[in-house]
C-alpha cells in the first residue's frame, strides 16, 4: 500500500516547507479583502504562514510600511493599515516558536567516523 500524499506548502516569511496542515492560510478575496482562512478552502489568492508570531510579524511588515512585507508581495496586494492591524492582532494569539539556526556550527564539519 502506498503512503498517502501530504500536500506541502512554503511559509512566505521563513521559507520553510511544511505540510499544509501545519501552516495558516491568508487569503486575498476577489473583492480585495485580506483575511485569515482557517479552513484553507476559501476562494481567492492564498499565502501560507507558520504558526509562529515571528513569521507573522516579518510577513506582514511594519505598520505604515509602503510595501507591506512578503505577505503583500505573495498576495499581489498592498496591505492597508487596517489589514495589517487585523493580521497582527491574529498573530498576538500565536506564540513564538524556537527556530533552528540557519548556520551549521564550525565543529560540525569535523565529525570523526
Amino acid at each position: 500500500m502506498t503512503p498517502k500524499h501530504v500536500p506541502q506548502r512554503t511559509c512566505v516569511a521563513c521559507r520553510q516547507v511544511k505540510s499544509k496542515r501545519e501552516l495558516i492560510r491568508v487569503v486575498r478575496a476577489p473583492d480585495g479583502r485580506v483575511y485569515v482562512d482557517e479552513t484553507g478552502k476559501a476562494n481567492g489568492r492564498g499565502a501560507y504562514l507558520c504558526r509562529d508570531r515571528a513569521c507573522w510579524e516579518k510577513a506582514v511588515g511594519q505598520p505604515r510600511r509602503a510595501s507591506g512585507g512578503p505577505l503583500a508581495h505573495s498576495l499581489k496586494v498592498t496591505l492597508s493599515e487596517a489589514d495589517q492591524a487585523t493580521l497582527l492582532e491574529y498573530a498576538q494569539q500565536l506564540g513564538y516558536v524556537q527556530q533552528l539556526p540557519d548556520t551549521v556550527p564550525a565543529d560540525a564539519n569535523n565529525l570523526s567516523s
